[in-house]
């Protein structure tokens, strides 16, 4: 299998050659290789654009789809290339696509799935999340399928933090079954600090910026006060299941970011980590039972050290380590799921968690599109 994904933060289709043994919740992936390969700086602004404004003509719809179908065919195609592998040698490409919209019931991965079976001569299984939805689920969050094959065990209690644009939590309780398993979303990760780079023109004139490993942000001040209004907004205090997207997030922080008077771009960006490792803290102390053993950190958030310093003191004694430190590469973590993910619907196995996304019943995730 391919899993191909590329998150909120639209910064490009991360791709994963996955050989998986077994079946269901046996199934034993091993990660061969992983790619990533970058949006083109305007196919990512039409991305961020759309999202912003929730508007787009027809074209732009049809375009975009094209685009995004041709990123994702690219980093296949070198997975094969580079693995000298053929394309019929290939179960599958699991190809999430890009989320342009994302308020539950409504959901929008866009992919144009023939278009990439086309261009790789593999069958493809997406939009993973609308049979979700069709059941009475938010169609997110996803992964924890995979958290739950990849990362169980039967003596450590373990809380999966994602920092992507969005922050989720899997908690896995030691010995537990995958109905027990409790994820969500928390709240923002990168998606108001990434915005406010892109805003600033950090790192270049073309906007598209991040603050690498947080060094603005550690030399601003937390404001306090906008920290505080950004959390008395309801979703925080809302129990799961519940999911959320970054324009969702950016438009709690506009209402928010007044309350703070002037603040300094390194202001802002001290203050967005703040909130990120603050609703993380929250979320485990409300929502998860018990004591995690251990808290482990995937995603661009967890290159983050400022960000990190906040989570570490927010969550005092509780043990903190990346998944690069624990061996796994935090770069492929999503692909990789989303090849588990496809494999289950060429299985006919439910993949949803309905304690997690509140669906009333498992239901199997994907359409397929046959290799042409």
């Amino acid at each position: 299998m391919i899993g191909t994904m590329s998150g909120t933060s639209a910064d490009g289709v991360d791709g994963a050659l996955v050989e998986i043994d077994g079946h269901g919740l046996s199934m034993v992936p091993r990660c061969l290789m992983h790619r990533h390969h970058p949006y083109a700086h305007g196919l990512r602004e039409a991305i961020f654009s759309i999202r912003r404004s929730g508007r787009a003509s027809l074209g732009e719809l049809a375009g975009l789809g094209r685009e995004i179908s041709l990123a994702c065919a690219e980093v296949t195609n070198q997975l094969l290339r580079e693995s000298a592998l053929d394309a019929g040698r290939i179960e599958a490409v699991a190809a999430h696509g890009q989320t342009l919209y994302h308020h539950p019931p409504n959901t929008i991965q866009w992919l144009d799935p023939a278009l990439l079976a086309a261009k790789t001569r593999c069958a493809v299984v997406s939009d993973f999340r609308r049979a979700d939805c069709a059941a009475g689920g938010q169609g997110a969050p996803l992964v924890p399928f995979a958290d739950f094959i990849l990362f169980r065990s039967n003596t450590r209690n373990r809380l999966l933090l994602n920092l992507g644009g969005i922050a989720n939590v899997t908690y896995l309780r030691a010995g537990g079954k995958i109905e027990e398993v409790i994820a969500f979303d928390t709240g923002p990760a990168n998606c108001i600090a990434d915005e406010l780079c892109r805003l600033s023109s950090i790192n270049g004139a073309d906007g598209v910026g991040y603050d690498p490993g947080g060094r603005l942000a550690a030399s601003g001040r937390v404001n306090q006060k906008v920290v505080d209004a950004f959390l008395s907004a309801d979703y925080f205090s809302n129990p799961p299941p519940k999911s959320t997207d970054g324009p969702v997030m950016w438009s709690i922080w506009e209402k928010a970011r007044p309350c703070g008077g002037v603040m300094t771009l390194e202001d802002e960006l001290a203050t967005a980590c703040r909130i990120t490792a603050r609703s993380v803290a929250l979320a485990v102390r409300n929502h998860v039972p018990g004591r995690p053993d251990e808290l482990l950190i995937g995603g661009g958030g967890g290159q983050n050290a400022t960000m990190v310093s906040m989570l570490k003191d927010q969550l005092e004694g509780l043990p903190i380590r990346t998944l690069d430190e624990r061996g796994v590469d935090s770069h492929s973590r999503e692909a990789v799921c989303f090849a588990l993910l496809g494999a289950a619907t060429l299985d006919r196995v439910a993949a949803n968690i309905p304690n997690a996304t509140g669906a009333g019943q498992p239901v199997i995730l994907g359409c397929i599109t046959p290799r042409p």
